[in-house]
C-alpha cells in the first residue's frame, strides 16, 4: 500500500477530516447530495472535508474484460469536485494490490494517513477485498478505531435512484434531457479542435472536429442540438456524432459541430460541447444536395430550440 500512502500524504492536509469516499463518475445529483452532507458535517465540527476517489474505475481492475466508459474525464471530475467546495481531493490509483487490501486495513490507513474522523458514504457503499466493507462493517470498525460512519440514503425521483448506471442507460438511449436532469447540468464533451478534411466548409457548413478521449461514453450516433463553450461564451450549435456514412470516416467515430453565426479560426483551442437534445439518427444520403437539404432542416430546428 506504499503508493496509496504516498498519494494520501501528498494530497491530504494535516489534522482531522470528514471524508467522502467513492468513484464519483459523473458527479451527478446523487453524488452532490452526498458531498453536501460531507461538507455540512465538516462545517458543523469545524474541521475540513475532502474526497477520496479512485482511478481507474475499480471494475476495470476487478473485471478487466468489462470495458469502462466514463461519464466524465478524470480531469473534469476533479474540477467538478473542487468547484463544489471540497477542501481536498485525493485520487488513489486503483491497482490489483489495492484490490486485495482488506476493509480493516483500508480504514486503518485512512485514520493514520488521512486523519479520518468521519466517513461519509452512500448507503450501498462497499470497500475492501471482495467488497467486504459495507456500511455495517465499517461502522463496527469505526467503533474500535475512533471514527464515525454516516451513510447517506440514495437520492431518487419517480423513475428510480440517481446513479451513474442509470445515466449511462439514458445516454445509451440518446435521452439527453434525462441525462442532463440526472447530472444537474448538460452532458458535455471537451477536447481540442483538430483539422479535418474540410468537407463541411466545401458544402457551406463548416464544422469543428472535436477530439475527445477514447474512454468517454458517447451517446448514439446522430445529430444533436448542442451549445459550444468557446472563449467563455456559449454559442448555439448543431453536432453530428458518428461515422459520416455519406462521405466515410474510415470506421472512426467523429464529433463534428457546426456553430450558428460564428466562424472564427479555432484550430488547436479547447472547446466544450454540451449535448442538449437528440434530433435524429445518422443517415446516409444519396449525394451532397440531399445532405445539405437535411442540414438546413437540422439547423432550422436548432435555431427554433434557442429562440
Amino acid at each position: 500500500m506504499s503508493l496509496v500512502q504516498e498519494e494520501l500524504r501528498a494530497t491530504v492536509s494535516p489534522g482531522q477530516h470528514v471524508i467522502a469516499v467513492g468513484v464519483f463518475d459523473g458527479v451527478h445529483r446523487g453524488h452532490q447530495m452526498l458531498l453536501q452532507k460531507m461538507l455540512s458535517e465538516a462545517s458543523r465540527r469545524n474541521i475540513t472535508g475532502g474526497v477520496i476517489t479512485f482511478y481507474p474505475h475499480p471494475i476495470a481492475v476487478i473485471n478487466p474484460e468489462i470495458k469502462i466508459s466514463y461519464l466524465e474525464s478524470l480531469e473534469r471530475r476533479l474540477e467538478l469536485l473542487n468547484e463544489f467546495g471540497v477542501d481536498f481531493v485525493s485520487v488513489l490509483q486503483f491497482t490489483s494490490e489495492l484490490q486485495q487490501v482488506t476493509a480493516k486495513d483500508f480504514a486503518a490507513m485512512l485514520v493514520r494517513e488521512a486523519g479520518l474522523e468521519v466517513l461519509v458514504v452512500g448507503e450501498n457503499f462497499r470497500v475492501g477485498r471482495g467488497g467486504e466493507g459495507d456500511v455495517s462493517y465499517l461502522s463496527s470498525l469505526g467503533d474500535s478505531m475512533g471514527f464515525e460512519v454516516i451513510p447517506v440514503p440514495l437520492f431518487e425521483d419517480n423513475s428510480g435512484y440517481f446513479s451513474s448506471t442509470r445515466i449511462r442507460e439514458a445516454l445509451h438511449a440518446g435521452k439527453m434531457e434525462v441525462v442532463n436532469d440526472l447530472l444537474g447540468r448538460p452532458y458535455a464533451l471537451r477536447g481540442p479542435v483538430l483539422h479535418g478534411d474540410h468537407r463541411g466548409r466545401e458544402i457551406g457548413f463548416p464544422t469543428l472536429n472535436i477530439d475527445t478521449s477514447i474512454d468517454r461514453q458517447l451517446p448514439p450516433d446522430g445529430v444533436y442540438i448542442t451549445e459550444a463553450l468557446i472563449r467563455d461564451k456559449k454559442i448555439p450549435s448543431c453536432t453530428n456524432i458518428g461515422l459520416r456514412p455519406t462521405f466515410g470516416s474510415n470506421g472512426t467515430r467523429l464529433i463534428e459541430t457546426h456553430l450558428l453565426d460564428f466562424d472564427d479560426d479555432l484550430y488547436g483551442e479547447i472547446v466544450t460541447i454540451e449535448l442538449l437534445r437528440y434530433l435524429r439518427p445518422e443517415m446516409k444520403f444519396t449525394g451532397v444536395e440531399e445532405l445539405t437539404q437535411q442540414i438546413e432542416i437540422d439547423l432550422t430546428k436548432t435555431r427554433a430550440w434557442f429562440a
